[in-house]
């Protein structure tokens, strides 16, 4: 049997053509009364919840392995599984999935442009229900290479090529919004929130590419650098992680612990307001 290829940026007439393919899994990260109510053919559900550990300071950090292992047992994963994530709200917890299946060290995914709304606005099929997908025995073990903890961070704040991508809201950034102990951004980061990339005129899609490429270039944020990613939790800059990676960012990586653990820490640095011009 031939191998599956999908493109990282998957259209949703792209996904309507192979829907019947058998080494496809599509994962539905939407709401849970929105997938009982309306999903993709074939999809299967899975919260969210189930990616992130909960536990603070860093709830957005990863379970053990043993809990992911149980997680992707049950969604069917084997390794010649293809991966097609959506969700309802512009990609956030679909990048989420595709940094964690990075981290599983499990490459063969794609995310739908725009997700159930890109789906539903061009009247593609929908059906109700729930689907209970074939299990396998799916074992978790992580590999670092897309995630960055706080005392790596630290480490390298004062290199010249290390970008902070904080994809919060500019209040959140600034400080006016409050969502931790200590209120502001890691230093020296930039703020370019994940909306932002977002084209609301055309069912959530992602932008323009290249127009989306020289925004985040004036600000830094480059092909070229060592970027790392984050937000409160790692949701939205699942994301901007899952951005980076369709851009050609090779060396992109995302903080899970994110302000809800910096900002909670009282021995991180932080800054707050504008940063300053160069």
């Amino acid at each position: 049997m031939s191998e599956l290829t999908l493109p990282l940026l998957l259209e949703p007439a792209e996904l309507a053509a192979n829907l019947d393919q058998a080494k496809l899994l599509i994962i539905d990260l939407c709401r849970p009364e929105q997938y009982a109510a309306a999903h993709i053919p074939g999809a299967v559900y899975l919260p969210y919840q189930q990616l992130m550990s909960g536990q603070m300071p860093g709830p957005g950090k990863l379970p053990p392995e043993a809990s992911l292992s149980q997680v992707f047992s049950a969604l069917g994963l084997t390794p010649d599984t293809h991966v097609v994530a959506y969700d309802d709200e512009g990609g956030g917890w679909a990048g989420r999935l595709i940094w964690t299946l990075d981290v599983l060290g499990h490459t063969r995914y794609s995310y739908l442009n725009g997700g159930l709304h890109a789906w539903a606005a061009e009247q593609r099929p929908l059906e109700e229900g729930v689907n209970v997908p074939t299990p396998s025995t799916y074992t978790a073990h992580y590999n670092p290479r897309p995630s960055m903890t706080k005392e790596e961070i630290l480490q390298r704040l004062e290199l010249p090529n290390f970008t902070i991508w904080d994809a919060r809201s500019p209040e959140e950034y600034l400080g006016i919004r409050h969502g931790a102990q200590k209120n502001g951004h890691i230093p020296g980061a930039v703020n370019y929130e994940w909306t932002r990339a977002l084209d609301r005129r055309n069912g959530l899609r992602i932008r323009n590419l290249e127009e989306v490429r020289q925004e985040l270039a004036a600000l830094g944020i480059s092909a070229d650098r060592h970027v790392v990613t984050h937000c409160q939790s790692h949701h939205r800059s699942g994301f901007t992680y899952l951005l980076g990676k369709i851009l050609g960012f090779d060396n992109i990586q995302a903080y899970p612990g994110s302000w809800s653990e910096w900002g909670n820490d009282p021995h991180t640095p932080v800054e707050t307001g504008a940063p300053h011009s160069s």
